[in-house]
């Protein structure tokens, strides 16, 4: 190209007409100087853990998630005036950092440990004779 020709034949006098003229030399050994030059953003860069932001509590806010539980999963409108939903309600608003929701497998596991607890306390119950 002709800017590699100018850097092999005349680079001095094409550098001195660029700098007269404030022009930024476009010569290709000049162009790699530039970007070898510059700083790497990298080096400024931190990492950092994504946290989920916790919406502030609002009455407004909560009715309306309320609601939309209760039409996205099918719930009869009885489960909101049940006391174990109360329950789960006043544990979660102790929450400082937002609440963290098991998973399926999770949530299995628990009532499976749960419900062989409960069939071990009533054998016991049961056996005393």
């Amino acid at each position: 190209t002709l800017r590699r020709h100018a850097e092999a034949k005349f680079p001095g006098k094409y550098r001195k007409w660029a700098k007269e003229h404030s022009f930024e030399s476009m010569l290709p050994g000049d162009i790699k100087a530039r970007k070898d030059k510059q700083q790497s953003i990298n080096a400024h860069l931190t990492e950092r853990k994504l946290t989920e932001k916790v919406v502030s509590y609002l009455d407004k806010l909560f009715k309306q998630a309320v609601i939309e539980w209760f039409v996205a999963t099918d719930q009869p409108i009885q489960a909101l005036e049940h006391p174990k939903f109360k329950e789960m309600i006043d544990v979660a608003a102790r929450a400082t950092n937002g609440i963290k929701i098991p998973g399926r497998k999770a949530t299995r596991a628990q009532i499976v440990r749960t419900f062989k607890a409960h069939l071990t306390g009533l054998r016991n119950r049961l056996n005393v004779s």
